[in-house]
């Protein structure tokens, strides 16, 4: 304290050596705040917002039927084309439950 006393004539460091440990708590505390954000982010895939990931999850999720049926095309149980006629009929499916028309409009 007696070289903080002293600092402007004694040449000492002053006051402003406190704010050194501050500095370094916020540069330590954005560092993981980013890290925390990131691998957040990674989780979800790039781009998703947060409240559209659950839906994304429950319409492709391992126990659905288009989970089930990517998981078929990838085991080569089904064709390309028996894939794609299936997966427009589930889509279509799922877009008359949610009330939405064929054009797309709600």
């Amino acid at each position: 304290m007696q070289t903080l006393a002293q600092w402007h004539d004694g040449g000492g460091p002053g006051p402003w050596i406190l704010l050194f440990p501050l500095i370094w708590a916020t540069v330590i505390a954005g560092g993981v705040i980013l890290l925390r954000r990131t691998v957040r982010r990674g989780r979800r895939g790039p781009r998703q917002h947060q409240r559209h990931a659950p839906a994304a999850a429950s319409a492709h999720g391992p126990d659905t039927a288009l989970g089930m049926l990517d998981r078929r095309f990838a085991q080569g149980e089904i064709d390309e084309d028996e894939y794609w006629r299936r997966a427009s009929v589930l889509n279509e499916s799922v877009r008359e439950r949610h009330g939405e028309s064929k054009d797309g409009a709600a």
